[in-house]
């Protein structure tokens, strides 16, 4: 493939204007322009006979007015976690639902889930509410409840048909983001959980641009074993330093088949180079913990059930506490209120 001829934007300026959407001018920009994104683009002296003088002058500058608005309508939630990784494939969605779960097992503890992977939406099947629609009113949308402890919104609840695909460009999605932070009456929340696609672009671009005036506590990045795994995390890693988001710490999902019945414990992916913990301590972030992998888990989110409620001794359950207490002390929480040790 031949190489492009446009030149890249540097990383600083994307993280500084993720969801901009640079004009498309008509001429070469002339000499002594003030460039498209100026305050002055279209109104300076040099843009008098300038063709792409309303083009400039229509761009969008200056910060985003829908900021103040979220900032004030996610004033009421505590702590606002992400659930990264950077490769598809690694349980981001699974282990979002049960630490929703994990969370909501303390009745005084009020959680929210948002669900930002806008092309493959499988949080409202997880938790048991895909069927539910979004209702509209003067306070905004109103999410749908799993719990009564335990919001969710998705854009699955837009949706005429179950299997309708989701075909959007970058602008799109992020406009539906900010309206899931502007327009949702997400009320008073100890915790939101924001469930990401893989990657490291728009939908978490925007989820950083929107959230970052009302405070982003972290990030926790999901990986499994192996070594193909690891790679796209060291990339999501790298995108959340850059970004200045913290990373609360790992989470080596799946790491071992632990059999329902005589509990022999099998690894199906080999650590080859020493898996999550060994890339934790390369990196100088904290390990949260080992997840096994357990089939009754698949099992719960097929039918939308709490897999803290129906297995709670399972090693499955007693590594997740393990991990939610992690977490918790990662944010300055006392551990023991919000899981208390078995």
């Amino acid at each position: 493939m031949a190489p492009s001829l446009e030149a890249p934007e540097t990383v600083q300026d994307v993280l500084a204007n993720p969801l901009r959407e640079k004009p498309h001018l008509v001429a070469p920009e002339p000499e002594h322009c003030p460039g498209p994104e100026s305050e002055k683009a279209g109104v300076a002296d040099s843009c008098a006979s300038c063709p792409n003088q309303k083009i400039c002058a229509a761009a969008p500058k200056g910060p985003d007015p829908d900021i103040p608005l979220i900032n004030a309508r996610l004033a009421g939630i505590k702590h606002k976690i992400l659930v990264l990784s950077g490769k598809g494939g690694v349980g981001k969605s699974t282990f979002t639902s049960l630490l929703a779960h994990a969370f909501a097992t303390n009745p005084e503890t009020m959680v929210g889930v948002m669900d930002t992977d806008i092309c493959g939406p499988s949080i409202p099947k997880m938790l048991g509410v895909e069927s539910e629609t979004i209702h509209v009113s003067n306070a905004g949308w109103s999410p749908a409840w799993a719990m009564d402890n335990l919001a969710v919104m998705s854009i699955q609840f837009m949706l005429p048909n179950r299997d309708d695909a989701i075909i959007w460009r970058g602008p799109k999605k992020n406009g539906l983001i900010k309206q899931f932070l502007k327009d949702v009456e997400w009320g008073e929340l100890d915790f939101l959980l924001v469930d990401t696609p893989p990657g490291t672009s728009d939908e978490h671009l925007s989820v950083n641009t929107f959230l970052k005036g009302s405070g982003i506590d972290g990030a926790v990045m999901i990986t499994t074993p192996q070594e193909v795994a690891l790679l796209d995390v060291r990339k999501e890693i790298d995108f959340c330093r850059k970004a200045g988001i913290r990373v609360l710490g790992i989470v080596e999902n799946m790491s071992a088949f632990v059999c329902p019945k005589c509990t022999h414990t099998s690894e199906i992916f080999q650590a080859t180079t020493g898996g999550g913990r060994a890339l934790a301590a390369e990196m100088g972030i904290p390990f949260l913990g080992s997840v096994p992998l357990d089939p009754r888990i698949g099992m719960a989110c097929d039918y939308g059930e709490s897999f803290f409620d129906s297995f709670p001794d399972s090693p499955a359950c007693k590594a997740l506490r393990g991990v939610v207490r992690g977490l918790a002390s990662q944010v300055n929480l006392d551990p023991n209120e919000i899981m208390p040790e078995a």
